[in-house]
């Protein structure tokens, strides 16, 4: 019998919440700081898929090595190819780096199992496909293909204990729900934000949104360096205040350069303003605006 190439599943998404799930029927792992990837294992050769479906096999060689090492016919392996900094914490920013020159550096942090030997697994529950996924993996330390530790208990003391550590947030699971593709309700996502005080060097408009967004270096530097791009979250007398003020201090210096900052309204390195942006990364993720610093 001939059986049909595996192909791509699109992957299932974490809901956002502001408060972790308890109960007996919930897990909680770390939130890994990387790319979603998904391996494809058929007939003793693999390929690695990014989030969206698109073929980046060539840009992990460790991974399509170790995949290719499993004692499978078939698989597919659903987790997140990550850095580790020196504390074994994931560190984003130095992924896209270690794609372009130290390949070996990066790890997949596997955490579901969809497909295995001829078998489709999505309608298994969770905890059994992350058995099946433990055995398939075998725990091998040297591996570029770590299975993803759960953490059973308290996802309030769990997520503060993340939270605490500087770690970007946590994934809660429910152990008894099947592999659903897209954004669903069993898997909940809560993040940790912070808020801190950036100086706004410029302005641009979002490439899928149009929204206008606010570019930042940090307040406290003594040179400008980038933090990123920011969303302008304000209402009322305060928002009329920080365009108004934009206005006042556009200037046609630019503060960086850079290939991806384009149509850039400059602006002096003068208007302070309080930013919320998920802790523990280097640069601006899912960052708004939430007031103006006054001195």
């Amino acid at each position: 019998m001939i059986h049909p190439r595996l192909r791509f599943i699109e992957p299932q998404l974490a809901s956002s919440v502001d408060q972790p799930p308890e109960g007996k029927h919930w897990i909680h792992e770390i939130k890994h700081d990387g790319y979603r990837s998904q391996i494809v294992i058929e007939n003793g050769q693999a390929r690695v898929y990014t989030r969206n479906g698109h073929d980046w096999s060539d840009r992990y060689p460790g991974l399509v090595r170790a995949a290719s090492d499993l004692r499978c016919r078939s698989a597919i392996i659903d987790g997140e190819a990550i850095v580790q900094d020196e504390n074994g914490a994931s560190d984003f920013n130095a992924l896209p780096a270690a794609i372009q020159s130290r390949s070996n550096s990066i790890i997949l942090c596997a955490f579901d199992l969809l497909h295995l030997n001829g078998v489709d697994f999505r309608q298994q529950i969770l905890l059994d496909r992350r058995a099946e996924l433990s055995h398939l993996l075998g725990g091998d330390p040297r591996s570029r293909i770590q299975f993803s530790e759960e953490f059973v208990g308290s996802g309030a003391a769990f997520f503060k204990a993340c939270t605490d550590n500087n770690l970007e947030g946590i994934v809660s699971k429910l152990t008894i729900a099947p592999y659903r593709s897209g954004r669903t309700k069993t898997w909940l996502m809560t993040k940790f934000f912070t808020e801190s005080t950036f100086v706004v060097v410029g302005t641009d408009r979002d490439r899928k949104t149009g929204a206008v967004r606010a570019l930042l270096a940090p307040s406290d530097s003594d040179g400008l360096s980038y933090a990123g791009a920011a969303f302008i979250a304000l209402g009322g007398d305060e928002r009329k205040e920080f365009f108004a003020e934009l206005e006042r201090l556009t200037t046609s210096w630019a503060a960086f350069k850079s290939s991806r900052l384009t149509n850039v309204k400059w602006c002096q390195p003068k208007l302070r303003v309080r930013v919320k942006h998920v802790a523990g990364s280097k640069h601006l993720r899912h960052a708004t605006i939430r007031g103006l610093a006054h001195p």
